[in-house]
C-alpha cells in the first residue's frame, strides 16, 4: 500500500463524486491499485474554476470496473475529510510533492503535471500536506471553541494533538480516523459557515475561548453513513439539536422548518414562533445542507 494524489475539478465530466467515489480511465489503474487501502488526497487544479491546492484527504477501500464506461473504473472511498483551508502546492520551503521540486517556473506546472492526475506520493509528503490542510483544527488557540481541550477529549487524543511534528508524522492516519478530531474539523466548518447562529431560534451567544454555544448537527448521521461536511451540518442550538436528532424537527427541500406539533412538547414550541418559512442559512450557497441528505432526514421525520 502507498499513498496518493488525486486530481478531481468539477468540470471534468468525469461521474465523480468525490464524498464517496473517484472516476477515472484506466491508464491510471496500475498506480491506482497501489494505493488501495491506505489514503488519497484530493488536489484541485487551477483550470475550470478549481482552488489550485490539496482540499481533503479520503481512504481509498477499493476499485471497480466502471459498469457503463468501458476503460474506465472507480475508486470507492470512504472517510472523506475537507481541509481547513486549500493547501497551496508549495509552501516556503519549496514543494510539497518532490515531483515538483524541478519546475523552475509556475507556467510550466502544468506541463510537468500532464498525464499525471493519478500519482504515488511518500508518507512524509502525505503527512506534510494533511497537517498544513488542518492548521486551523489543531492549532491550540482553537482547542476551546473546537472542544479539543481537556475537557472533551481522551488522552490519546489529546497525545495525537500535542505532538511535536516529527512525531506527529506517524500518527497522521490516527488522526483522519479519530472521531474527537473529525468532530472539531466538522464543528468549525458548520459553526463558521453558520456565524456562530442557530440555525432555527437565530440565537448567537459566544462565551468565554470564542466558544459558540451552538452545536454542529448531522443531518445524516455519521453511524449511518453520513459525512463530515459542511453540507450535511446544520448549526443548532442543545435543545433544537435534541428534537433534530430525534426527528421531531426537519426541513423543506426550501429549507423551512418542519416541527411536529403533536409531540414537540407546548413549552418549547416558542423556540421556532416566526421560523417557519426559511431556517438562518450560511451566505454561501454551496454551505447550505444538500437536498439529498435533508430529504433522508426528513424520512424520518415524526410529523
Amino acid at each position: 500500500m502507498v499513498k496518493a494524489i488525486f486530481d478531481t475539478r468539477a468540470e471534468s465530466g468525469y461521474d465523480d463524486d468525490i464524498i464517496r467515489q473517484y472516476h477515472f480511465p484506466n491508464r491510471y489503474l496500475a498506480i491506482a491499485k497501489e494505493a488501495v487501502g491506505d489514503w488519497i488526497i484530493y488536489r484541485e487544479p487551477r483550470r475550470s474554476g478549481g482552488r489550485s491546492g490539496y482540499v481533503a484527504a479520503a481512504k481509498l477501500d477499493r476499485i471497480e470496473p466502471a459498469p457503463d464506461s468501458l476503460g474506465f473504473s472507480y475508486a470507492r472511498v470512504s472517510g472523506f475529510l475537507p481541509f481547513d483551508v486549500v493547501v497551496p502546492l508549495r509552501r516556503e520551503s519549496g514543494f510539497y510533492e518532490k515531483l515538483l521540486s524541478f519546475v523552475e517556473k509556475p507556467s510550466l506546472l502544468g506541463a510537468r503535471l500532464q498525464g499525471k492526475s493519478v500519482r504515488l506520493i511518500s508518507d512524509d509528503e502525505f503527512a506534510d500536506i494533511v497537517l498544513a490542510g488542518l492548521t486551523s483544527t489543531l492549532d491550540p488557540n482553537n482547542a476551546i471553541r473546537l472542544e479539543l481541550d481537556g475537557s472533551y477529549v481522551d488522552q490519546d487524543t489529546m497525545t495525537l494533538i500535542t505532538a511535536p511534528h516529527g512525531e506527529q508524522e506517524r500518527r497522521i492516519v490516527e488522526m483522519l480516523v479519530n472521531r474527537k478530531i473529525r468532530e472539531a474539523s466538522f464543528r468549525r466548518n458548520v459553526i463558521d459557515a453558520y456565524e456562530s447562529t442557530c440555525a432555527v431560534t437565530r440565537l448567537k451567544l459566544v462565551n468565554g475561548g470564542g466558544k459558540a454555544e451552538v452545536q454542529a448537527a448531522h443531518i445524516w448521521p455519521v453511524g449511518e453513513g453520513g459525512p463530515d461536511v459542511v453540507q450535511n451540518g446544520i448549526a443548532l442550538s442543545a435543545t433544537v439539536h435534541w428534537l433534530f436528532d430525534r426527528h421531531l424537527i426537519s426541513l423543506t427541500d426550501d429549507y423551512g422548518l418542519l416541527v411536529s406539533h403533536n409531540k414537540v412538547p407546548s413549552e418549547l414550541r416558542s423556540l421556532f414562533e416566526g421560523q417557519l418559512e426559511l431556517i438562518h442559512l450560511p451566505k454561501d450557497p454551496l454551505k447550505r445542507p444538500h437536498i439529498p441528505y435533508v430529504q433522508r432526514h426528513r424520512a424520518a421525520y415524526a410529523g
